[in-house]
């Protein structure tokens, strides 16, 4: 009997070796091939054109094609979708707003994929903060003046947003509930930008990255940042935590990969895309975009998920937000 117990153990220690011995062995000859990462939105949208930068900084520095394969719908799920169910291999990845993980299990009532252990992260990419806009006849100036003016007039006042369960409804229904104001929501399926500048709307919170230009041009006037400081560009504009101590929310990006993709090769990628953002050429690239390049760990970025996701979550069940 001891004999036979001992041969087992022998047995499964050597199973390990060899699956540990092809795992790595995997790692170090990752990659062969062109890798395939599949981005959530159309191209020339803002996560298109960084996942175009980190794909091509990845492909000069693994000698391989770094293919972007662009599958727009609901909110990135199809592009998390068709990787969660691609081949464990490390030859596909797809490029997602980090809401795809933060956002969309609470607004959606079934997704084709468990995000949690179909998928895991590999890096993040970059992120900037989002701005509260609002049309130049409002007469708040300042996020304080708008917390002033709803609540003389309840229900009177409009933010619009890029859809029900977006970053830009979410962060303006904290406010509200932080502050006990009632403002009209707008919900578009395009851009809310015409209206805005036509009066139909009051108010969006829109991201930096499109924002600025329309504030510097004067097009708009800017009532408040949502990042944890004022922005650089932007440095006599408060920042939400001014009004809600402690509040910050920043619109990021990263990389995921199917939930069985080898461990060397997870860790090989994410120390090149970390590294990636810390070259001072796509640096400088990001930052002219008014976005700030951003390389952590998997384990810290899986911390900032389930972080953003708490915050999400609970705004979804109060205001009970369903997009289906």
């Amino acid at each position: 009997m001891r004999r036979t117990m001992v041969m087992k153990t022998m047995l499964v220690l050597a199973a390990g070796t060899l699956l540990a011995g092809k795992a790595l062995a995997q790692g170090a000859e990752w990659p062969n091939k062109p890798i395939k990462i599949v981005v959530g939105f159309a191209p020339g949208t803002p996560p298109d054109i960084f996942a175009r930068m980190y794909g091509d900084y990845a492909g000069k520095k693994l000698g391989v094609p770094v293919v972007i394969d662009n599958r727009p719908g609901t909110a990135g799920n199809l592009a998390s979708d068709a990787v969660a169910k691609s081949p464990a291999d490390g030859y596909t990845f797809v490029y997602n707003l980090s809401t795809a993980f933060t956002i969309n299990p609470f607004i959606y009532s079934k997704l084709p994929f468990d995000p949690d252990k179909d998928l895991v992260p590999v890096a993040t990419t970059m992120r900037q903060g989002l701005v509260l806009i609002a049309t130049n006849k409002f007469p708040a100036k300042t996020v304080k003046d708008l917390v002033a003016a709803a609540k003389a007039k309840p229900g009177v006042y409009s933010h619009a947003s890029y859809g029900a369960g977006s970053p830009s409804q979410l962060i303006v229904e904290s406010l509200k509930d932080e502050v006990g104001i009632d403002m009209l929501h707008v919900p578009y399926r395009a851009s809310p930008i015409a209206d805005l500048m036509g009066g139909q709307v009051d108010t969006l919170m829109e991201p930096i990255a499109t924002g600025y230009q329309l504030i510097s041009s004067g097009k708009v006037q800017a009532l408040a940042y949502s990042g944890p400081t004022r922005h650089p560009a932007l440095p006599d504009v408060p920042t939400l935590s001014e009004v809600m101590p402690g509040f910050s929310m920043m619109s990021w990006h990263g990389i995921w990969a199917p939930a069985a993709t080898p461990q060397p090769i997870l860790t090989r990628f994410n120390a090149l895309l970390v590294e990636a953002s810390k070259d001072p050429d796509l640096s400088r690239r990001i930052k002219e975009l008014h976005s700030e390049p951003l390389g952590v760990t998997r384990t810290e970025m899986a911390a900032m998920v389930r972080r953003d996701a708490d915050i999400y979550s609970r705004v979804v069940k109060a205001r009970n937000i369903k997009v289906d």
